[in-house]
């Protein structure tokens, strides 16, 4: 099929979201500085900024020099101050709800314990569902209107209308939770009645990989590994300046690479995949702590795992080291053939990074002296990769349409 070609409309609303993204990341920026951020002329800068002022999607304010002599420069920022981002995030162990504002503030973050009732995405969504309505309701409160809804699982998606393909932490098979989030919350339901795009959901590595490119200076190509109950990832290329990063979702399934012949039975249907030896639930299993998990919950119990593993506690340090042996063998087979900068260890793994890092290290090639290998780092992001991941990813898709605004 022919591909359409570019309008000189096309092109103006594509710079005028470019002037927006700039401006909320930017925070504020002069006519100048978004001429050099964009690589748009001043001259492009000055017509697309009066646009945006007459809209009321900018405004100006002025800045002191910083000698504090001269002229206060005109600066320019966000106007939408009644405009914000809903992202629901389910996860292992928790369901969370937050409302971001355009500009990147987060205003309001609802979280609560799911329980993990495996293989009853019922319950989960039920619990899902509160926490998002008491999101919208003080988002309603504070007279904020939604402009994107997302959701993040941590599970494999596909399809259109999209769903969960399946869940192996949840032992969930297909499931179509945007329907059964929208059957439980009046709220959101009304909220994706309103977006022409309705609601999106999303895997949660590609957004948390993105997210920390971000952070990473956006390098040409960076792994992203990650550990919550499973394992996951994403391959991350480089971004075209002021656009959002392209994610391969090519390393989503990492965590089912088979690395033990004839290894412990994994719920893929293969055999000794990483995550039955290297994934938080084996890990737990094999420190004694698959108790503490249930009671206390995922977090609790990998909090208890890592001092137990700095401690030296034999149990744990003998399932960590089988774990973190076989995470750096996954990651010499994958770096080996997609050749990123930089590798980036998110969720627990980020915890033990150093030590990934020295075991990837010390079974490199004999080529490694000529072509060193890519350092291996801990995610600056926590936790909260994912969710930050996502909010980005629905503001920029909200300026991306400067009309809304």
């Amino acid at each position: 099929m022919a591909r359409r070609s570019l309008t000189s409309e096309d092109v103006r609303r594509h710079n005028l979201s470019l002037v927006l993204a700039t401006l909320a990341r930017a925070g504020t920026a002069s006519r100048t500085e978004l001429a050099e951020r964009t690589g748009l002329t001043r001259g492009a800068i000055t017509l697309l900024a009066t646009e945006l002022l007459e809209r009321g999607a900018i405004r100006e304010s002025t800045a002191s020099p910083a000698s504090g002599l001269g002229r206060p420069r005109v600066q320019l920022e966000l106007a939408a101050d009644d405009a914000a981002v809903l992202v629901v995030l389910i996860d292992a162990d928790r369901a969370t709800a937050v409302v971001t504002g355009i500009s990147g503030e987060r205003l309001v973050r609802v979280e609560r314990r799911h329980g993990r009732p495996m293989g009853d995405p019922g319950r989960v969504l039920d619990v899902a569902a509160a926490v998002v309505e008491e999101a919208l309701a003080d988002a309603a409160g504070r007279r904020r209107r939604i402009l994107d809804a997302s959701v993040v699982v941590w599970a494999p998606v596909g399809g259109d209308p999209p769903v969960v393909l399946a869940d192996t932490d949840l032992e969930w098979d297909v499931v179509d939770l945007l329907g059964m989030l929208r059957e439980r919350s009046p709220r959101f339901a009304a909220v994706v009645e309103r977006l022409p795009a309705g609601a999106r959901l999303t895997a949660d590595a590609s957004v948390a990989a993105a997210a920390e490119a971000r952070l990473a200076d956006d390098p040409e190509t960076l792994l992203y590994v990650k550990a919550d109950s499973g394992i996951g990832g994403a391959l991350v290329v480089a971004r075209v300046p002021g656009a959002a990063a392209t994610t391969l979702r090519s390393a989503g399934s990492i965590g089912h690479i088979p690395v033990v012949p004839g290894g412990e039975p994994c719920t893929c249907g293969q055999r000794g995949c990483l995550v039955t030896v290297a994934g938080p639930d084996a890990l737990l299993r094999a420190a004694g702590l698959s108790e503490a998990s249930r009671a206390d919950g995922l977090a609790a119990a990998l909090d208890e795992f890592e001092r137990r593993v700095r401690a030296g506690e034999a149990e744990a340090l003998a399932a960590w080291g089988t774990g973190a042996d076989e995470l750096a063998r996954a990651l010499q087979i994958v770096s080996l053939l997609t050749e990123p900068r930089v590798i980036v260890l998110g969720g627990f793994y980020a915890r033990l990074a150093d030590d990934v890092a020295a075991r990837f290290v010390a079974i490199q090639p004999r080529v490694a002296a000529i072509v060193p290998p890519p350092p291996v780092v801990a995610g600056v992001l926590g936790a909260d990769a994912a969710l930050r991941g996502a909010e980005h990813e629905a503001i920029d898709r909200a300026l991306a349409d400067p009309a809304v605004l």
